[in-house]
């Protein structure tokens, strides 16, 4: 599974396809039939008393594709709207994170990202402040590298704030409960996360943004 994921990366050889104006690499097509496949080879090659004995059951995986598909579809829009920066319907989020002189506030970009990861999901949260910045990779792997820093911490650590900011964090929820351990609700959760968390990102906010 590393490899075919490694290979996506690595593997360039320049063909692509075009399917209703989306645009598909060769390589992540490669890529993601070959998960398909170790998927299918594993559930044919794995017992079914193994699974039986794991307590195995479909019910956590469906729960999160069907949450996070309709994330993700929904996504799609406010990237676009997004790319239009200030001339778009969402100047008001582009002006928050830059100062008058159009420079990227860094702890702002750490704030709102984060906010926005806990309750849409690191990846799609990382694309729309990613665009927000410019979405440049050169620019932002090098001049506005502390930039990237700030979007992708606040993606990536903001995230367990709610069941929803990480689709881990759900499915472990559906997982226990599916076996009758009792769980916070989702307000539980935050009141948890919340005297915990936020706490140590507002020194992560202070010591590096």
């Amino acid at each position: 599974m590393v490899a075919a994921v490694l290979l996506s990366g690595v593997w360039k050889p320049g063909i692509s396809l075009e399917v209703y104006h989306v645009h598909w690499d060769i390589q992540n097509i490669v890529r993601d039939l070959l998960l398909l496949a170790i998927a299918f080879i594993s559930w044919k090659l794995t017992s079914t008393e193994s699974r039986l004995a794991n307590g195995f059951s479909w019910f956590p995986i469906l729960e999160v594709a069907k949450l996070f598909a309709g994330i993700f579809l929904t996504i799609i829009p406010a990237i676009a709207i997004l790319k239009a920066g200030i001339d778009g319907s969402l100047s008001q989020v582009v002006s928050a994170v830059s100062s008058e002189s159009g420079e990227p506030v860094n702890m702002a970009y750490f704030w709102l990202t984060g906010v926005l990861s806990s309750f849409l999901d690191n990846a799609p949260t990382y694309l729309v402040f990613f665009n927000t910045a410019g979405g440049d990779p050169e620019a932002l792997m090098g001049p506005m590298a502390n930039t990237l820093l700030a979007i992708s911490a606040g993606a990536v650590f903001m995230g367990a704030n709610t069941y929803i900011g990480n689709a881990p964090n759900f499915m472990v929820k559906a997982i226990a409960e599916e076996r009758g351990i009792p769980m916070p609700s989702f307000f539980g959760y935050m009141m948890w996360s919340g005297l915990i968390l936020v706490p140590l990102f507002v020194i992560v906010g202070f010591v590096f943004f």
